[in-house]
């Protein structure tokens, strides 16, 4: 312990002016014993400072570090927890209880001891100390000037006092008249005495001497007292003068501040009057205006909404406290209460009879509008309205009531003028659709030329007829008229076309117009985008959304822009049916209508959408688009479904199928109309459909035929298919123009090499033995010594066929290939140059057959491959 207070000392106190008294080695009451030094230290400079450092060993090395230090005088309690038994245990409270366990009890009480010691010298404070034996603080009691504080370490704790720089001097001075003060200290000490004796004898004499002086000095002392006391009578008499002229000043004082405060109360009483009356006071004129105000011209307007806000800012003053409690204050206010309640049912009243107006003279006017498919403008409604804008804001503000009511009275007049606009408006539009007015509602049959709804409708009911049989049924079934079915079709898709834009192009601005003037008028915010809000138009594929029906009744609103909706929705809640209605007719009328309208409808909702897709008119027309998708997907499930239906004649060749002929003009169509269209994913799902439809169904009725052979069937309608994704260069369709180009080139191979069997028929039966020879493994220049495959045998064969016989067989084969084919695909001459290919294909394979087979027996074709071509070409020309 010795080593390791030395090493604290020098490393840690020393260079901080402090000296070590005592250590102890503690860890922490009830934790993981981490050793520690609580050490006593007191400085070196006066004033001494005392101290209980704690030290620990540092983790990264050997050396001890200064962790926390608490002077002494913050030191309340020392508690050495057991005063008889021995206890390593004691707490010290500083600012709060710290709870320590010494390595040992002699440790402990020595440290406890150096503390008290510290305690009675420097702080001449009482510290408490606990559980402390009385043996152990007497034996700490001090035996002298000398006594050490703590045992071994005199130095720190003797009663020594330091010379001051005088005495220092004195002291020198003396060892200086003194030359063995330093060699011979007793000698030096007695004359010292000797002089303090001498120096105590001459201080008595003294004191003796000067008693006559202080007899005099104390008689002077009584003279200055009764001197003092004539002073103090005469202060006595100045200060009851003065306290009279206090007294005075007093009062002067009292009614200069009664007058002062005066004055304050009657300036602040000046300011809160005029105050009052700057702010409160409403001009003659506003009031007049507000009372018999011209609400009908320009200028009474403007008056009167100068008076209104004049009115609102003075109702609306902040009124400082008490104010309230003013008679006058309050008949002011009763006043502005009753012009406000008079100007907001004049308001009203009016405005009212302005909306009742306007429904008569827009009804006028509906005249010239019903033979054009036009909506009348009601641009001169609302510039008139707009003067009352601020009005409306300012009855907003004050009379919410009365603003309720005229809302609800513009929804209900403008309502039932729109709707009679609205649906006069589509009535037009569908007598432009059909040519008739009332029946177009029935469904039936529409216009003039009879013509049937729907244009794929006749397909169920057709079977597959020769070309030109077909053709002509089909031109019956679709034109009752004059014009050919493609004419006639091309004709009213483009009039419904520009009829249904119209609706459309008419409907937008009229709401759109609406809404901003309903958002102008009654003081309502629009919002760009309405997070949490979800069309129907979001969700066109799945169809199982629930459409919106709008009810009479309007839902709690929310917030201003939801109110926009709500009067929207309620001024007009006929568009949505109507349009559903003229939908529907259009799907009746045709059903490839139904790509015209997702088109148009599609790319309004889309500009609906960026202007705002919240919006009335954005939702209404996402609902609708709904139902167009919807009638889109049911035509598309219609052409698949008369696809499946149809049936084949068994006394006539099949040729090209109608629903691969109505799948291009449906292509053909679509292209035309979704070319740069928004919603092309839903043609493109569309076409897959179909596609798939046809291939399935091709093979299906080629499985089916019985008068043309399957090969045929599936060759022409392919090239067909082929052809059509060519021309149009469908990019979706890639994959399928491929696919049905590899069948209609696999078909026409196996026409052909089916085909080509039966002019050679003996011929091929011959070769065709040869060859099973040879793959049994006879060697071919041993086939011709097999008794059935003989040169003899050969040449028998061969003389069968001549070259007239041969030219005779192709003959026969090109008016049979001439019955199969249908004249429409024009595959005839595809298909002979491909049948004499194969031909001179066999024609050289039997040529090497005899040659490797029959070696040097000069047998040979009775034709040539020139003549092969020589007949193909005479035949091809002489039909």
């Amino acid at each position: 312990m010795t080593a390791i207070k030395h090493a604290l000392q020098r490393d840690i106190f020393t260079p901080n002016d402090e000296r070590l008294l005592s250590i102890v080695n503690v860890c922490k009451a009830g934790k993981k014993k981490k050793n520690c030094f609580l050490c006593a230290t007191v400085t070196t400079e006066r004033p001494v400072q005392v101290k209980v450092v704690k030290v620990k060993k540092s983790d990264k090395g050997d050396f001890y570090k200064r962790q926390i230090a608490w002077a002494l005088r913050d030191l309340a309690v020392v508690d050495a927890k057991d005063a008889i038994k021995e206890n390593p245990e004691f707490d010290l409270h500083f600012e709060k209880i710290y709870k320590w366990v010494a390595s040992s009890t002699a440790e402990k009480n020595a440290f406890i001891s150096c503390i008290w010691k510290l305690n009675q010298r420097y702080l001449r404070k009482k510290i408490d100390f606990v559980n402390v034996s009385s043996q152990l603080l007497e034996e700490s009691v001090p035996s002298g000037e000398n006594q050490s504080v703590a045992g071994g370490d005199e130095e720190a704790v003797d009663e020594y006092q330091e010379l001051n720089a005088r005495e220092e001097q004195d002291i020198e001075i003396i060892m200086e008249g003194c030359e063995y003060a330093i060699s011979n200290a007793e000698a030096f000490a007695e004359r010292l005495s000797r002089e303090l004796q001498v120096l105590d004898g001459a201080n008595i004499q003294s004191i003796m001497a000067s008693e006559k002086q202080v007899n005099i000095l104390m008689k002077l002392l009584d003279e200055a007292l009764q001197e003092v006391d004539q002073i103090e009578f005469k202060l006595s008499s100045y200060e009851e003068m003065l306290q009279s002229v206090k007294e005075q000043m007093d009062q002067i004082s009292e009614s200069n501040h009664l007058i002062h405060l005066s004055n304050t109360n009657n300036v602040k009483l000046l300011s809160e009057i005029e105050f009052l009356v700057n702010h409160m006071d409403l001009a003659k004129g506003h009031i007049k205006a507000l009372q018999e105000g011209d609400l009908a011209s320009s200028r009474g307007i403007e008056a009167c909404t100068n008076a209104a806000d004049a009115l609102l800012q003075c109702m609306n003053v902040a009124l400082r406290p008490g104010h309230d409690m003013l008679l006058a204050v309050k008949q002011q206010q009763q006043r502005f209460s009753d012009l406000r309640e008079h100007f907001a049912r004049r308001l009203a009243s009016h405005l009212n009879n302005v909306f009742v107006q306007q429904g008569h003279d827009q009804s006028s006017t509906l005249a010239q509008h019903s033979i054009e498919l036009t909506l009348p403008n009601h641009h001169p409604f609302h510039r008139d309205l707009l003067r009352y804008a601020k009005l409306m804001e300012w009855l907003k503000s004050t009379d919410y009531g009365k603003y309720e009511g005229l809302t609800k009275n513009y929804m209900d007049y403008l309502s039932r003028l729109y709707e009679r606009e609205i649906k006069d408006f589509f009535e037009v539009a569908k007598i432009k659709m059909t040519g008739t007015t009332k029946e177009s509602k029935k469904f039936g049959l529409h216009g003039s030329s009879g013509k049937l709804t729907g244009s794929t409708s006749s397909l169920n009911k057709l079977s597959v007829q020769p070309s030109g049989n077909r053709r002509s049924q089909s031109s019956s079934l679709l034109d009752m008229g004059n014009m050919s079915t493609s004419d006639l079709d091309v004709a009213d898709r483009t009039k419904f076309d520009k009829i249904f834009e119209q609706v459309l192009s008419e409907l937008e601005p009229l709401c759109l117009a609406e809404q901003d003037f309903i958002s102008k008028f009654f003081k309502l915010q629009q919002h760009q985008s309405m997070p949490g809000t979800v069309t129907e138009a979001d969700d066109l594929d799945g169809g199982t959304s629930s459409k919106q029906h709008i009810s009479g009744t309007p839902l709690p609103v929310s917030s201003e822009k939801d109110m926009i909706r709500q009067m929207m929705t309620k001024i007009f809640r006929c568009i949505e049916p109507e349009l559903n209605n003229l939908i529907a007719l259009g799907d009746k009328i045709d059903s490839f209508n139904s790509l015209y309208m997702l088109v148009k409808m599609s790319h309004h909702v889309w500009t609906a959408q960026n202007v705002d897709p919240a919006s009335f008119l954005s939702t209404t027309l996402g609902n609708v688009l709904v139902t167009v998708k919807r009638n889109f997907d049911k035509c598309i499930s219609n052409q698949i479904r008369q696809m499946e239906e149809v049936k084949i004649s068994k006394k006539s060749k099949v040729g090209i199928l109608p629903f691969v002929a109505e799948f291009e003009e449906f292509a053909g169509l679509a292209e035309s109309i979704f070319k740069n269209a928004e919603r092309r994913g839903d043609l493109d799902k569309a076409y897959t459909k179909l596609i798939r439809g046809v291939f399935v169904n091709v093979e299906k009725v080629a499985n089916e035929s019985q008068k043309t052979p399957r090969d045929v069937v599936m060759m022409e309608n392919f090239h067909h298919i082929f052809a059509t994704l060519s021309r149009l260069k469908i990019s979706c369709l890639e994959a399928e123009k491929k696919e049905a180009k590899q069948k209609y080139t696999d078909h026409l191979q196996s026409y052909v090499i089916y085909s080509l069997g039966q002019p050679l028929e003996k011929l091929n039966h011959f070769f065709e033995g040869v060859e099973a020879r040879v793959a049994q493994g006879i060697r071919e220049e041993e086939v011709s010594y097999q008794l059935a495959f003989n040169k003899q045998e050969l040449r028998k064969v061969i003389k069968e066929y001549p070259g007239k016989e041969v030219k005779k067989g192709l003959d026969n084969l090109y008016k049979k290939v001439d019955k199969h084919l249908c004249e429409e695909e024009n595959l005839l001459q595809v298909v002979w140059h491909s049948m004499q290919d194969e031909f001179i294909r066999q024609y050289k394979h039997f040529e090497g057959l005899i040659a490797r087979c029959y070696p040097g027996s000069g047998v040979t074709m009775e034709f040539t491959i020139q003549d092969i071509l020589d007949y193909c070409s005479s035949i091809a020309q002489s039909h």
